[in-house]
């Protein structure tokens, strides 16, 4: 199997010596004899193919003597200074390297990732290769990791998922980066995984002649302008297939690359040349196309995207890229890092690469591995941030997340009682931005001071904002609930009742029963919030207590009907038209003040005429209940002729602060609105409430000025009041 690697070398190495490889896989072979892998196999058909593994990314012969020598030292009796006498300083100190990041044992498994990971950016520090060696080493166990137990496969792919495949965007190894994310979905969502292979599967021969003719065309246009591409179809990946039609929602037909098509040219300008001209062929789509070459990625990638419209009106995607693009796109980091001493290093490249020569300066004056993660700054992940208590464990948050989701996700108390943070020791705002590697510590402090509403704003985990809101419900909860007894307290005494004597027995079981409700607590909180008005509580408390009064309905409509035809002093129009009668007495309800716009109800009273609700006032629902034959229906009457002002009352909730209701009142200055009474009152927890009774003419210009009181800072909610 050896002549495989020499293979690997001779197709994609310079300047190897066979017979210095060779003696490394003897010196292998006969250290690992007696060692066999999970699946019967001798053990040396691991680091040979993580040496092949290498070879195909055309490294130097240290590296692949390393790769295969990568678990000697950790494995047999052989040591460091073993390796060096018999090759050299540089492949012990590779083989050293990896040895470091397997061979430490931890107490959890949340340090083992925390110290591995940090283990592994060390590494990174002191030498890429190291790196390069344990990505290929990862690749070729997940290649094989069918022959281990279920449990350990999932626990391997996702580590692989959430580290290594990440670590192999970051340092631009696509080839590596694609099949761990392959081989990682095959094994932790398996149903998933061939359910997608079997669908790409079924129309592969077609997609196959698609892109076939497409590529003829192509390269015909391309020769025409004297360029020599070489094109070739791309078949998209399996897990990004699957993160897009999981994390976008979308079906396999919606996605744009299934298939691309990849032009490789000479030069920079050529790629140009080749976009013009596919731009020329092809309707590209708006908003599809991205410019790698002019903006390169941070882990180095460049290329020319576009998404076209293709023959039979199939959009499809082309990249463009010249060829030593590719080789980066592929290999990243390794594809051009510079190993011979005396050898010209790439200014260009050598910029790209400022991230990690700042963290080499910073090694050669500290080995402080704890002072080392608190400077090691550097975002590995695209969509997550990865922190570190300062006990070393490992915290995943969302990209842009903040001290508070990172304190709630430590616990729902350490999130409640937050009052600062310190990032790699410094004092940081509650609202900064998290980045990987940083070690955070949280400040607590009173436990009933509690969160405040901005951090609703500031956070991005829906965890933390879930805990917040919760926080808040169970804070209002309290004082909601003994508003509620007050109300009811004080009605049942205005109609001659105890509330303590009503809240007991069947009646009041049956009243429970009827409204959902589960005892008196919930009642309280119904009628404090304003779901339940409180007389109309108390009456439908005493309604099972007492024999309901008969209401003759149609007595009371001929009643009504007799009085519309009394004659009256001419009066503006209400604005509201009784259907079938005419001059009837209307009032509007002032439980929820109805104006134009609103879909309203009447309610036929006794010797008052038509009451107006609006349909979904809390209290028509009640009154519905009570005596639906008594709702009679009512419209608003064409107020174009004429303009009429109706009363609407509105509550605003906001963070109490200096201004608050100065720039309430300036709000419906602007309108051009009368109020005609404003009240407002602080509650527990800093919040303000100030209640608004405005004259309006419509419902439109009322939703006008509860959406320009809702960009107000600070505040909370905007809504009408129901009573």
């Amino acid at each position: 199997m050896i002549y495989e690697l020499y293979n690997a070398i001779d197709k994609n190495c310079t300047n190897v010596d066979k017979e210095f490889i060779k003696r490394a896989y003897e010196l292998a072979k006969k250290a690992h004899i007696s060692q066999m892998r999970e699946s019967g196999e001798p053990y040396i058909i691991h680091p040979l193919n993580v040496a092949i593994i290498l070879a195909e990314m055309g490294l130097d012969e240290n590296v692949i003597a390393a790769s295969l020598l990568h678990d000697v030292i950790e494995d047999t009796e052989y040591t460091f200074g073993d390796i060096e006498e018999l090759f050299n300083s540089q492949v012990a100190i590779l083989v050293e390297g990896v040895t470091k990041l397997s061979k430490i044992k931890y107490q959890t498994k949340e340090e083992r990732q925390a110290e591995n990971v940090r283990k592994m950016l060390f590494a990174m520090t002191k030498d890429i290769r190291v790196i390069l060696i344990k990505l290929a080493d990862r690749l070729h166990n997940m290649r094989t990791l069918k022959f281990m137990s279920e449990k350990k496969q999932k626990e391997k792919a996702k580590e692989t998922l959430d580290i290594y495949a990440p670590l192999a965007h970051r340092l631009g190894i696509s080839k590596i980066k694609w099949e761990l994310e392959d081989l990682s979905l095959r094994y932790m969502h398996a149903s998933e995984y061939y359910t997608l292979v079997k669908l790409i599967a079924e129309k592969r021969e077609e997609r196959e002649m698609y892109i076939s003719a497409i590529k003829n065309e192509l390269l015909e246009k391309l020769n025409c302008a004297g360029i020599n591409p070489e094109i070739d179809g791309r078949p998209k990946h399996f897990y990004s297939i699957y993160r897009k039609m999981v994390v976008k929602d979308k079906k396999i037909e919606e996605i744009f690359d299934l298939t691309a098509i990849r032009i490789l040219v000479d030069d920079i300008k050529d790629c140009y040349a080749a976009l013009g001209i596919v731009h020329t062929m092809y309707k590209p789509i708006p908003g599809r196309f991205k410019d790698y070459i002019a903006m390169p990625k941070p882990n180095m990638y460049q290329s020319l995207h576009t998404t076209v419209i293709g023959p039979h009106g199939k959009p499809f995607e082309i990249q463009i890229r010249t060829f030593d693009m590719h080789k980066t796109s592929e290999y990243g980091i390794a594809a051009h890092w510079k190993y011979k001493e005396g050898s010209e290093g790439d200014k260009e490249y050598e910029q790209k690469l400022s991230w990690l020569r700042e963290v080499l300066e910073w090694q050669r004056e500290t080995s402080n591995p704890e002072e080392f993660m608190e400077d090691f700054k550097i975002d590995m992940f695209s969509d997550e941030v990865f922190v570190f208590t300062p006990k070393g464990k490992v915290i995943n948050l969302p990209y842009h997340s903040t001290p508070i989701d990172f304190a709630y996700r430590i616990h729902t108390d350490v999130g409640h009682k937050c009052v600062g943070a310190k990032v790699n020791g410094k004092i940081v705002p509650l609202d900064y931005h998290l980045k990987t590697g940083e070690i955070v510590e949280i400040s607590t402090g009173s436990a009933t001071k509690g969160p405040s509403k901005d951090w609703l704003n500031i956070t991005k985990s829906n965890q933390a904002k879930s805990k917040i809101r919760a926080w808040f419900k169970k804070q209002q909860k309290d004082e909601t609930l003994d508003k509620g007894r007050e109300l009811l307290e004080k009605e049942a005494k205005k109609q001659g009742h105890h509330l303590s004597e009503l809240t007991k027995g069947k009646p009041f079981e049956k009243f429970l029963k009827r409204y959902n409700l589960k005892d008196l607590e919930e009642v309280f909180v119904s009628v404090g919030n304003g779901n339940m008005l409180a007389p109309t509580a108390i009456s439908k408390i005493i309604g099972y207590s007492n024999k309901k009064e008969k209401i003759d309905i149609e007595a009371l409509k001929e009643q009504l009907i007799k009085d519309s035809k009394v004659p009256r002093k001419k009066k503006k129009s209400p604005g509201v038209i009784v259907k079938g009668i005419d001059n009837v007495l209307i009032r509007f309800a002032k439980c929820c003040n109805p104006v134009p716009g609103d879909d309203i109800i009447g309610y036929i009273t006794k010797g008052r005429g038509v009451s107006v609700h609006r349909k979904d006032c809390v209290n028509v629902n009640n009154l519905i209940f009570t005596d639906s034959s008594r709702m009679i229906e009512v419209e608003w009457e064409n107020t174009e002729s004429f303009k009429l002002d109706y009363i609407a009352e509105i509550e605003v909730k906001a963070d109490d602060r200096p201004g608050l209701i100065s720039e309430v009142m300036e709000v419906v200055v602007n309108k051009k609105l009368s109020m005609n009474a404003m009240n407002a009152k602080t509650l527990k927890n800093n919040i303000a409430v100030v209640s608004l009774k405005i004259r309006i003419s419509d419902i439109q210009r009322l939703k006008e000025v509860i959406k320009q009181l809702k960009h107000i800072n600070g505040v909370i909610a905007v809504y009408r009041t129901k009573n």
